[in-house]
């Protein structure tokens, strides 16, 4: 048996305290360090992406942001929502932006040859139909050929809005162009051309399905065969200028994925396969 001494126990008995005491320490540091990085996973950084989007995408954009901001808590929006010919330029000339989506190949087209987006992360999203509409209580306009018999026909202005662009190729096809162009009623967008035929001051207009779909004072009249005009698609790309460019990357990611597909599917558009 070993005998201490006083003083030797003394300090023993120290000593045992010390170990377990850093011990103790060790491991309140370790399961704070394991809280910091669970809080770290849990609240990244806010960020707010600012993305420029075709008008015709309004009503789906807000569904857009919702689904997107229950998996993403820090990332929020501003929206810039007009023609996509006024955004093209907009971009063109410096505005900033994160992310553009287009009506219209041509005008995501136009920023790729000046290389203002991230040419990988282009890509077509969503396909939309062009449609005639009239008011609920019109029976007289019935198809594309009884445009003659209007007074006022809205479409969107041919070089700025795809809608018009689209509008003015079917007219063409249709061998109709001439015939009604002292009627038409030029708009700024496509959401105009609907407010146009809502209020009366136009009795037809050449609007997308999904803007026929949020009115309930209108009626489509007619649907464009798709072979009246170009392909209506809808790109999507990073701009080359976005501060923000993974986050930016990440959601142009989700505008593909099944769940923005439901949102955009519930708001009349077709996904890109």
């Amino acid at each position: 048996m070993l005998n201490f001494k006083p003083a030797s126990k003394k300090w023993l008995i120290a000593g045992l305290i010390m170990v377990f005491l850093a011990v103790a320490l060790v491991g309140c540091g370790n399961q704070d360090a394991d809280i910091l990085e669970d809080e770290g996973q849990q609240s990244a950084e806010p960020v707010t992406l600012l993305v420029s989007a075709a008008a015709s995408l309004t009503d789906a954009m807000a569904d857009i942001e919702k689904a997107y901001q229950e998996e993403h808590q820090n990332v929020s929006f501003d929206f810039n929502l007009a023609s996509s010919g006024s955004l093209q330029q907009q971009i063109e000339q410096g505005a900033p932006a994160d992310v553009f989506i287009s009506a219209a190949k041509g005008k995501m087209d136009a920023l790729d040859e000046k290389d203002l987006i991230v040419k990988e992360t282009r890509k077509d999203i969503v396909r939309n139909t062009l449609v005639l509409v009239v008011a609920k209580d019109n029976d007289i306009i019935k198809r594309f050929e009884d445009l003659e018999k209007a007074q006022k026909i809205a479409m969107g202005e041919p070089e700025s809005v795809p809608a018009g662009k689209y509008a003015s190729e079917a007219l063409t096809s249709l061998n109709l162009l001439d015939k009604v162009k002292s009627k038409l009623v030029y708009a700024s967008n496509v959401r105009q051309v609907l407010a146009y035929v809502e209020s009366g001051d136009a009795e037809a207009g050449l609007v997308y399905q999904t803007d026929a779909n949020i009115s309930d004072k209108v009626k489509v009249a007619a649907v464009a065969d798709e072979s009246l005009h170009s392909p209506l698609v809808y790109p999507v790309a990073v701009v080359k200028d976005s501060k923000n460019q993974e986050e930016a990357k990440a959601f142009v990611d989700f505008l593909s994925s099944d769940k923005a597909a439901a949102v955009f599917e519930k708001h009349g558009f077709t996904m890109v396969k």
